[in-house]
């Protein structure tokens, strides 16, 4: 998909925000700086489609549960569209929230929360799932089989 100049800006600033706001952050497992997983989930979502809301959202899809980034900034600097898909990307159900439930209750209202997204989040969680999935397994083994066991029942919930 081809966007527009004023389109191209925005993914732009998107970037360059989530870079910024990533600054000093890096991956787990790999140690490379965490912007890389954002722009890769960017690319995956362009190159299956997206528009260029889609994509500015998933350059940002971590910024508001790893920064201290809010949603009046994503706003600002983008559309309430984009804005609002990072909204649904953002975990709720978090230790840091929910810090008497367990990994697997949590998880599990996750993914129902999950389920009920906009389509256009649904496709920008698929390819943040499939960035994850692949540094999950090379490089924990153990964790994988927990992890996918979570991504199992949110793909059955979310209907893909």
């Amino acid at each position: 998909m081809t966007f527009n100049l004023e389109e191209q800006a925005m993914v732009a600033r998107a970037r360059y925000f989530a870079s910024k706001k990533h600054a000093g952050q890096q991956r787990k497992y790999t140690g490379e700086p965490y912007i890389v997983h954002p722009i890769a989930v960017a690319d995956r979502v362009r190159a299956n489609g997206g528009n260029a809301n889609m994509v500015a959202a998933a350059l940002l899809h971590d910024v508001l549960e790893d920064t201290d980034a809010t949603v009046a900034e994503i706003e600002g600097m983008t559309n309430k569209e984009v804005a609002m898909l990072v909204v649904e990307l953002t975990d709720q159900y978090t230790k840091e929230f929910y810090p008497e439930l367990n990994r697997a209750t949590r998880k599990g209202l996750e993914a129902r929360r999950l389920a009920k997204v906009s389509d256009e989040a649904k496709a920008i969680k698929l390819a943040d799932m499939a960035d994850n999935t692949a540094t999950i397994v090379e490089h924990d083994p153990a964790f994988a089989k927990v992890y996918l066991r979570e991504k199992a029942e949110l793909l059955e919930l979310m209907e893909v």
